[in-house]
């Protein structure tokens, strides 16, 4: 009995959290709310939630704050632009360290899986994360689709991942994408190189281009779609080719595509919601643990 009241507890203050988040996105270009203001989002004292948030996000609200502003975000496309080059031009030939994990991908392209599809083998699982309920899709050849749950419940974010690979073959084996889970949110210094993350990709090769970029944009750094375009080779006025790319990314979070941003130090779009890219750039640019649940 009292697991389970602790457990109602838990998912209680996951949604009281995933408020304040909530807050902060409807609020990004105005001023700072204020720990009175999130606290009441939450329907909670000062205290109180000052204690909740400091427990599940890994700092204080303060803290969080400061590293997650439109001032902030303005200030980190300006300090970051060499340290992007410098990302750009390491290249990403063979095995690299992205993100502080050893990530390798293979891309297939749509003609490519039109002919192997029937025989591609999809197991899939829902798993408990840092950012809420995580689905993972992967093949023998590797990854191949991380999602979140969001406010369409958890048959119709499936479906809709699934629907990626008409052709394919797909059955439900949790316990083969653990070890997937296991490894895509482990500390940095505990992935080995061989226990690196492979990434199956099927998109365009214009799609691929874009997720490779993306790719190569370290933690806590930002980009806008336009920097992202000239990046490929492309004008900037190839931006909003770049965001539809950008949206149709297959592996959320291991291709980071919340670390794109407006040139104004606005959000922009998340497809899994504004409130969990927060959390995703809070999780970065602290160097803290979050543990939340923005589901909606």
């Amino acid at each position: 009995m009292s697991k389970m009241m602790d457990d109602i507890e838990n998912q209680r203050d996951y949604r009281r959290i995933g408020k304040a988040l909530e807050h902060l996105a409807e609020t990004w270009g105005d001023d700072r709310p204020s720990l009175s203001d999130l606290a009441n989002q939450c329907g909670m004292s000062e205290f109180h939630f000052q204690r909740v948030f400091q427990r599940w996000v890994g700092l204080s609200p303060k803290k969080f704050l400061s590293v997650v502003s439109l001032e902030q975000a303005k200030q980190a496309l300006d300090d970051q632009s060499d340290l992007l080059n410098a990302s750009f031009d390491a290249g990403l030939s063979g095995p690299g360290r992205l993100h502080d994990l050893f990530v390798t991908y293979e891309a297939m392209t749509p003609g490519e899986y039109k002919r192997a599809a029937k025989g591609l083998d999809i197991r899939w699982g829902w798993h408990d994360g840092p950012f809420g309920k995580t689905l993972l899709l992967a093949t023998d050849r590797g990854l191949c689709g991380l999602a979140f749950l969001d406010a369409r419940g958890e048959a119709e974010c499936f479906r809709d991942m699934a629907e990626r690979w008409p052709e394919a073959s797909l059955r439900e084996d949790p316990v083969f994408t653990q070890d997937y889970m296991d490894r895509i949110f482990a500390e940095p210094e505990s992935i080995q190189q061989d226990r690196g993350i492979r990434l199956f990709l099927k998109g365009t090769e214009f799609q691929v281009k874009v997720w490779e970029a993306l790719m190569r944009i370290q933690p806590g750094n930002y980009t806008t779609y336009g920097s992202l375009a000239e990046r490929i080779g492309m004008p900037s006025r190839a931006a909003r080719a770049v965001g539809t790319a950008v949206g149709a990314n297959p592996i959320s979070w291991l291709i980071p595509c919340h670390r794109v941003i407006r040139n104004s130090g606005m959000l922009g779009g998340y497809r899994w919601g504004l409130p969990r890219k927060i959390a995703m750039m809070g999780f970065e640019r602290s160097g803290q643990g979050l543990r939340l649940d923005v589901a909606g």
